[in-house]
């Protein structure tokens, strides 16, 4: 069937209309990312320049999944006063292993944390049962303790499995912060490992303390030696300590030191016997803590 030759222009021009419509989606959608520098020197994206981490999750869409929305609204850190980034100059002392690295990856921190504590209430039968125990089970604690806190060879890591007990006379979040940091005690130190998420198979020194303090709920997204600077308030704890500058962080726990620099080994422990020099570090807590 013919058709006139000016509907047919017209149909033309419509059909034009339309695939401009959609490129212009196309263009508004496919922005440019901006890459986002990480802790210690390292970066999502490779802004600065450096090579990504090995075992260190990619800044993709599924990755950003397990970040909450609100981080990625946080202001930049020069903007907050914070300390511009340079490299761990305690890497070197942490172990570093090359890229090949094949530690399994980690389980996100929270439920790491929340594993620590029961579900629902004890019986009476169970509470009679616990308390005609509890001198049998105070006393091997404190035996494993005292066994867990003499270092390996080689350095100050507790020895044992790399863990601390986790004490009861604590609050709740303390013990989810330990429960998180055993989680990772015997992880690999990699430049940047847990920067882009918390979910990775090594860890620097920042990776290492974000991870513990999310196991308790006390950060939402992990943050790099110097945005720790600025983290919780001024001055130190009664159980959570964090030490940080623009190159390196660790904590103290319930008065144990938990650092990736000092350790006896690439996969011995964070949590070490003897403490360490608090020189040049900015003093961190959380409110009541």
């Amino acid at each position: 069937m013919a058709f006139p030759r000016h509907g047919v222009a017209a149909l033309g021009c419509a059909l034009a209309a339309l695939a401009l419509s959609g490129c212009g989606e196309a263009a508004v959608g496919g922005g440019a990312t901006t890459a986002r520098t990480r802790a210690d020197g390292g970066a999502t994206g490779s802004a600065n320049g450096d090579p990504p981490a090995a075992g260190t999750a990619k800044s993709t869409p599924a990755a950003s999944a397990t970040t909450p929305a609100s981080a990625s609204a946080k202001p930049p850190a020069s903007a907050r006063g914070v300390a511009h980034e340079v490299a761990d100059p305690l890497e070197a002392d942490s172990y570093p292993v090359p890229a090949s690295v094949k530690h399994a990856s980690a389980a996100t921190p929270r439920k790491a944390g929340e594993a620590i504590v029961a579900a629902g209430a004890p019986s009476n039968a169970e509470i009679r049962s616990e308390l005609a125990q509890m001198h049998a089970v105070e006393h091997s604690t404190q035996q494993a303790h005292a066994l867990d806190m003499k270092p390996v060879p080689g350095g100050e890591s507790v020895g044992g499995n790399g863990t601390i007990p986790i004490p009861t006379n604590v609050p709740e979040v303390v013990q989810k912060v330990i429960a998180g940091a055993n989680e990772i005690a015997d992880f690999p130190y990699v430049y940047g490992g847990g920067h882009a998420s918390f979910v990775d198979n090594a860890y620097d020194c920042s990776g290492s303390v974000s991870y513990a303090l999310a196991a308790g709920g006390l950060l939402s997204a992990p943050e790099t030696s110097g945005e720790l600077e600025s983290w919780g308030v001024p001055g130190p704890g009664k159980y959570i300590t964090v030490y940080a500058n623009a190159g390196h962080t660790y904590m103290y726990v319930d008065g144990i030191l938990f650092d990736t620099a000092g350790r006896s080994g690439p996969y011995a422990s964070r949590w070490q016997v003897a403490p360490t020099d608090n020189e040049g570090y900015v003093v961190r807590h959380w409110p009541n803590l």
